[in-house]
């Protein structure tokens, strides 16, 4: 299905997905041995009370999968949400799988996120976490070089590992890890996607998980348009 670029070299890919807004209408009225064909405006106003009233487990009996290919600093920020997926809110299991290629099975070529002169921040003024302005053009470059040479040098001494011989599991060791790009599939209930939206879209949150965020909403909202409409808080859609 549809791809979206994000960041330098990175994207987000809708694989597959179950149900619309529809099922989640059903899966409501099922209590009630009620069925709706079309989705009509009495269904949307159901879909609002459910959103509102936190009648949350409807939106679980729809599924998205996505193919995402980002830094690793990324991915493990998101992968605290299939770690917390069961316990958050209270809502018991909101259904989320992933799936992740691995270095000790593969040995691709290495891909690195390396921001740009002017994509490097400063470090913000009131908080011990986060980030503050865009540096100056000059330490903006002198960083971009500095981290082209320290992948350079791993990447070098990764592949003078494998070439002696050494398994592909330890060989890693030498690559950077956090700009190092992975891919992975994620499997997850709209409930589950619309708690990542809500919080990694946030003005707070990461820039580069933020980008990955915008992209999983756009790839999401012409599936489920009114029902993810209901699950984002201020309604970003």
């Amino acid at each position: 299905m549809s791809l979206q670029n994000v960041l330098d070299k990175g994207y987000v890919r809708l694989v597959n997905h179950m149900g619309s807004d529809l099922t989640v209408v059903n899966s409501a009225r099922v209590s009630y041995a009620k069925e709706s064909k079309e989705l009509n405006e009495k269904d949307i106003r159901l879909l609002k009370f459910l959103a509102r009233e936190g009648h949350t487990s409807p939106f679980r009996h729809v599924i998205l999968q996505f193919e995402i290919y980002a830094p690793l600093m990324v991915a493990r920020q998101w992968w605290k949400y299939i770690v917390g997926s069961a316990h958050y809110e209270g809502t018991g299991d909101s259904l989320e799988a992933w799936n992740e290629s691995s270095r000790r099975y593969i040995t691709e070529e290495p891909t690195f996120y390396v921001p740009a002169f002017d994509e490097w921040r400063s470090q913000p003024e009131n908080s011990k976490q986060g980030s503050g302005d865009i540096v100056s053009w000059e330490i903006g470059k002198k960083y971009t070089d500095e981290l082209f040479k320290y992948i350079e040098s791993g990447v070098q001494k990764y592949e003078e590992a494998l070439k002696d011989g050494i398994c592909a599991e330890q060989a890693r060791l030498f690559l950077p890890a956090y700009g190092m790009y992975v891919r992975w599939y994620w499997t997850a209930s709209l409930q589950s996607v619309s708690h990542f939206l809500n919080q990694r879209l946030e003005h707070d949150a990461q820039k580069e998980i933020q980008e990955y965020a915008k992209a999983i909403l756009e790839q999401s909202k012409s599936i489920f348009p009114n029902a993810l409409n209901e699950l984002i808080k201020n309604n970003q859609i």
